[in-house]
């Protein structure tokens, strides 16, 4: 326990055998100030891998679901179905992109009270080539909407990320597929959460990557990711009229 709160990490992963023992050994690692293991659980979504993910991940202590359905938000929900006891949720990919060395500032921010922390790859270094170009740009379209649109200042759209089991409940996560993470931001800024951004190291990930690495998961994230800003600003907007059409009435 870490200040009295149960922490568990969500880890959605398909085909990761390079990489994921390397980050649950991490995660495992863990240790508060006066030495003692912080995480509590670590669940790893097997998101339709056609490797050896699942054995691995097991023999290094973490529990294993299956979702044949592909997407990175139906991975992320379907862990999230194992973890509803949890105080704080640790949110890491597969592919040791990420430090969890790094995860501590990001759970000290939501145990302190703070609804989202997130990553922030920008704040942070980044190896070479270590993000595309893509990336870089999605990255830099999506936060420029978010501070155009809301009025938030956010640098990114990192999947490294920690929030409150409370705040992940009042933010009824939906998007299957790649539109997950900034659903998160999104909702966090509407519902008026404290959200918080941390510098964290990017490094070049072990295995090749399902969404940058290919020109059809490129594209794929890149719709999911205009989209679903477009529908949660329909939505705010149309709230906003129904709401005024009801006080003028």
């Amino acid at each position: 326990m870490y200040k009295n709160k149960c922490i568990a990490v969500i880890i959605p992963a398909k085909d990761e055998a390079q990489a994921i023992k390397s980050v649950i050994k991490g995660l495992w690692t863990l240790n508060d100030a006066k030495g003692n293991h912080i995480i509590d659980d670590i669940v790893v979504c097997n998101n339709g891998s056609t490797d050896n993910t699942a054995e691995i991940s097991q023999e290094a202590g973490a529990r294993v679901v299956n979702q044949s359905k592909p997407g990175y938000g139906i991975a992320c929900l379907t862990a999230l179905a194992e973890t509803q006891k949890a105080d704080i949720l640790l949110f890491i990919d597969g592919d040791n992109a990420f430090r969890a060395l790094q995860a501590l500032p990001l759970i000290d921010s939501i145990a302190n009270g703070t609804d989202l922390a997130i990553g922030s790859r920008k704040l942070g270094s980044i190896e070479k080539h270590a993000l595309s170009l893509p990336q870089r740009f999605g990255n830099w379209l999506a936060s420029s909407l978010i501070r155009i649109l809301w009025g938030e200042a956010v640098t990114d759209l990192g999947p490294f990320r920690a929030v409150s089991q409370e705040a992940l409940q009042r933010l009824s996560m939906e998007d299957e597929s790649y539109g997950w993470t900034i659903e998160m931001q999104i909702k966090a800024i509407q519902l008026g959460m404290t959200i918080e951004e941390h510098p964290v190291n990017t490094y070049r990930r072990l295995g090749k990557s399902k969404i940058s690495g290919t020109i059809k998961g490129t594209i794929g994230a890149g719709i999911g990711i205009l989209s679903m800003i477009a529908r949660l600003r329909w939505r705010q907007l149309k709230q906003s009229f129904t709401k005024s059409d009801y006080t003028t009435a």
